[in-house]
């Protein structure tokens, strides 16, 4: 193998700044994905991304698209206008747990109910990151934050909330899949979920919903290799992985 071989080169969509992620935050593996999902279709220039407050507000500095900043859980809303404005966009509205089912849930079925033709990304971490570690809607049974330093207490704020099957009791939405970014053969599988989310959205077909089951090793207070493992062992038998609907089958 040669030199020029060994060359690491981004994607097209991707901007060339050096991430600020924390080490084992899997947010810039879920940019990386949807950039390389976008020069395979060929969308790069067609693009839109709509990015709402939390660690998710930070994905137009790593990709090189037109992007729309969002009130807190107002992205499906922004998405919507945009879409409907410009149907020949490729509009994806890219959302953390907290945005999309703590102050947007609203947003965010009533969307999926219309069957808009937008892909939303939603990157579940089991807590507010950017804000201090606060307990989010997805966080586990007995999880540790710093509103909940006892653990959460079920029978106090009710049991983590899932979204695929939420959404899967709507009757618009045409895709609807959960997957995780903990190790490399289920990154290749969230590659193919979010590729066919955009695919979908291309090519008329409608509302495509992607969970993607990511870390936050700084505000879980673990290490990265860590978080990993506990997001195996704790969150996927919760949020179990796998396709919840796909109309084309």
């Amino acid at each position: 193998m040669n030199n020029e071989e060994l060359i690491y080169t981004k994607s097209k969509s991707m901007t060339q700044r050096e991430t600020h992620y924390c080490p084992g935050c899997t947010h810039g593996v879920v940019h990386k994905l949807i950039a390389e999902s976008l020069d395979e279709i060929g969308m790069v220039d067609n693009a839109i991304v709509i990015a709402p407050v939390g660690c998710a507000v930070l994905i137009y500095d790593y990709l090189a698209l037109d992007g729309v900043e969002a009130a807190h859980g107002r992205a499906p809303a922004v998405a919507t206008g945009i879409k409907r404005v410009h149907p020949d966009k490729l509009v994806i509205s890219y959302q953390g747990d907290g945005d999309l089912l703590a102050i947007g849930m609203g947003e965010t079925i009533h969307a999926a109910n219309r069957g808009e033709n937008i892909t939303v990304i939603f990157v579940n971490n089991a807590i507010y990151g950017m804000t201090g570690g606060q307990m989010a809607p997805t966080t586990m049974p007995g999880q540790k934050t710093t509103t909940t330093q006892s653990g959460r207490e079920p029978d106090d704020v009710g049991m983590p909330i899932r979204a695929c099957e939420i959404i899967n009791t709507l009757d618009r939405p045409v895709y609807i899949e959960r997957v995780s970014c903990h190790n490399p053969a289920n990154i290749n599988k969230a590659k193919k979920a979010i590729k066919k989310a955009l695919l979908n959205q291309k090519e008329g077909k409608g509302y495509s919903f992607v969970e993607v089951l990511a870390t936050c090793p700084t505000n879980w207070g673990l290490t990265p290799k860590k978080s990993y493992e506990w997001l195996e062992s704790t969150m996927i038998p919760y949020y179990p992985l796998g396709v919840f609907r796909d109309k084309e089958e």
